[in-house]
C-alpha cells in the first residue's frame, strides 16, 4: 500500500488480539484515551472471539489488520453486499488515535473493496449520537443517507446500552477505480 502503510487479512489466529484491540478502543476506561470511545453510550463488550472468528472465516467477509511490532495497531471489517461493501469495526489503538492512522486504514479498506470485489460504494452504520465520528466520516467523503436502523437492544453481544434512544444512521460513499 502507499506510504509504507500495509495491511493484511486476519486469520482465526488473530481473533484474540483483535478482540482486545477493538474492546480497548470502544469500551471501558482504556477507550477514553482515544476519541472513538462509546463508553458513555454502551458498557460491556464490543466484540467477542466467537463473533470475530465468524467474521474472519465467512465468505464475502474480511478483516484487514495493520500491525506494529507484530501487534495489531488498527483493523477494519469489510463485508461484500452485492455491488457495494459494508465497512465496520474501524479500530485504532486508543494511544495511536489522532495520528492519521484511521484515515489510512479507511483508504486501505476502500482500495481493497475496489481491487478485490470491484465494489461501487462503501456503506456503514454509525450510532447517531456519535456526532464527532459522523463528522469525521463526512470529512472523509461519506454522506449521511438519512436512513436509520434500530440498535439491537437485548443482544448483549453488541454491548449494554446506557440509554434508550440509540439508533444507527447509514453513511455512504461512492468508490472509484
Amino acid at each position: 500500500m502507499t506510504g509504507g502503510f500495509t495491511t493484511r487479512s486476519a486469520t482465526p489466529d488473530d481473533a484474540v488480539a483483535l478482540v482486545a484491540l477493538v474492546n480497548s478502543a470502544y469500551r471501558g476506561d482504556s477507550s477514553r484515551v482515544g476519541w472513538t470511545t462509546e463508553a458513555d453510550l454502551l458498557g460491556g463488550q464490543r466484540v467477542d472471539v466467537e463473533g470475530l472468528t465468524e467474521l474472519i472465516t465467512s465468505p464475502g467477509s474480511v478483516i484487514l489488520i495493520h500491525d506494529l511490532d507484530a501487534t495489531p495497531l488498527a483493523c477494519v471489517h469489510l463485508e461484500r453486499t452485492g455491488q457495494d461493501c459494508y465497512l465496520g469495526l474501524l479500530t485504532i489503538r486508543p494511544t495511536a488515535q489522532g495520528a492519521g492512522i484511521g484515515r489510512q486504514m479507511l483508504e486501505a479498506a476502500e482500495r481493497w473493496a475496489v481491487s478485490e470485489w470491484s465494489s461501487k460504494a462503501m456503506h456503514m452504520t454509525v450510532i447517531v449520537q456519535r456526532t464527532e465520528l459522523i463528522a469525521w466520516y463526512e470529512r472523509c467523503g461519506y454522506t449521511r443517507t438519512g436512513i436509520r436502523k434500530p440498535f439491537p437492544y437485548g443482544d448483549e453481544r453488541f454491548g449494554l446500552p446506557k440509554r434508550d434512544d440509540l439508533e444507527f444512521e447509514v453513511l455512504r460513499k461512492a468508490l472509484s477505480r
